[in-house]
């Protein structure tokens, strides 16, 4: 089978490194980078508790074009092992099935959770944070029966969705009702990174929530407050006006354009903020919104994730930041703001029991709580991944919001 994996070697990281400053096509259009379009062997089952996928979307990721442009942290290093194949946003049907896979069948249309956490990994103690259901919380995700792995899509053992199949862990795996598409299903994934996060950090009734980014995750914050029902009134502050009008259609009450050179003084009056001027530098915000979800992950987006914060408001960052410099942390220590970090999903309290995120959110597409599929804009077979990719990063040119594969 025909799968696009990452493979790390110093030379070829080095060298796209230098070349992508003068090309960005360099990082998956050469036979220097590190992204490779070969052919695999499909990956046995590790043992009788494990399935079979064929994968019938696959989504391209923010995580996946951090990768791919070498933009992540070697803090993150420790918890891959290469070659993997990308791809963690999968919606497929189960091909083959363990002997101890009890509530899955064959034929079976499913999503996978791609936390490779301490039960995937059959380690019989379970590290603390798996113990109280914190499974992104993982403190053993080097550890266990597979390679190490954060999750599906970044361990060489389980493959991953930039493939025709791969191999998920009982545990893994939620089957799909009839009522979820799967336009829907590939959405599961994402729409979970944006529950986890909410739901962890809710805004009080009447608060004030303002959303960086009109992105997948973006979008998702706002589709996950108004299906959860959270009587808030939600800001966006978006790039680009397909951005706006998805914002809009998922029920942000309120659209900021960062592109306008007046976007500060527009989205002071919709948080019931004030502008103050420094001597010199960024203008400097008095009051602000009560929450705040960043979900771009870049100088800028930070910055204003929290100077447009009231005091002792939150901020939660979900858009994957990594070393940066430039970043003023005045506002931390001088309005007491609560940082807090979302990464994945997990279980969360919902209607008095505790539910994996995954599970919340397949229960509110089924009940039509919310509709992503107009969120994929665009679908491409796995040979055409340059394509792809060129369409993911290319936002304002092609309208691109999520991008898939269809094996």
């Amino acid at each position: 089978m025909k799968a696009i994996q990452f493979n790390y070697h110093l030379p070829r990281y080095i060298l796209t490194k230098i070349a992508g400053r003068f090309s960005s096509k360099v990082y998956w259009d050469t036979r220097f980078s590190c992204l490779q379009f070969n052919e695999q062997h499909e990956q046995d089952l590790p043992n009788e508790n494990w399935v079979k996928v064929k994968v019938k979307y696959s989504g391209i990721c923010g995580s996946d074009l951090n990768l791919i442009f070498l933009n992540d942290s070697p803090a993150t290093s420790p918890y891959v092992s290469f070659p993997f194949t990308i791809g963690h946003e999968i919606v497929g049907v189960v091909t083959e099935v363990g002997a101890n896979v009890n509530n899955i069948g064959k034929g079976q249309r499913i999503v996978v959770d791609p936390i490779l956490s301490c039960e995937a990994r059959e380690i019989e103690n379970p590290c603390h944070p798996c113990q109280e259901q914190n499974y992104s919380l993982c403190e053993r995700k080097a550890e266990g029966s597979l390679s190490p792995g954060l999750l599906t899509g970044a361990c060489r053992d389980t493959g991953g969705g930039w493939s025709s199949s791969f191999v998920a862990h009982k545990s893994q795996v939620f089957p799909l009702p009839d009522e979820v598409n799967d336009l829907n299903g590939v959405m599961v994934e994402p729409l979970s990174c944006a529950l986890h996060s909410v739901m962890r950090n809710q805004p009080n009734k009447g608060d004030t929530v303002l959303v960086i980014g009109g992105g997948v995750i973006g979008i998702c914050i706002i589709a996950a407050i108004r299906a959860l029902d959270l009587p808030c009134k939600i800001v966006s502050l978006v790039k680009y006006e397909f951005q706006g009008k998805l914002a809009s259609y998922y029920g942000a009450d309120e659209i900021i354009y960062l592109t306008r050179s007046d976007y500060v003084n527009e989205l002071v009056k919709e948080i019931n903020g004030s502008v103050l001027s420094p001597l010199f530098g960024a203008k400097v915000i008095e009051g602000g919104a009560d929450l705040v979800f960043e979900c771009v992950g870049k100088k800028q987006s930070i910055n204003d994730a929290l100077r447009f914060t009231r005091n002792g408001g939150k901020v939660v960052l979900l858009g994957l930041a990594g070393i940066m410099n430039g970043i003023d942390w005045t506002t931390i220590w001088l309005n007491e703001l609560d940082v807090k970090g979302s990464f994945a999903y997990s279980t969360e309290a919902y209607q008095g029991e505790r539910v994996r995120t995954f599970a919340i959110a397949i229960q509110l597409i089924k009940e039509g709580k919310v509709d992503l599929s107009p969120m994929i804009t665009h679908r491409f077979p796995l040979d055409d991944y340059k394509g792809a990719l060129k369409a993911a990063t290319s936002k304002s040119s092609r309208d691109a919001v999520k991008v898939v594969f269809e094996p």
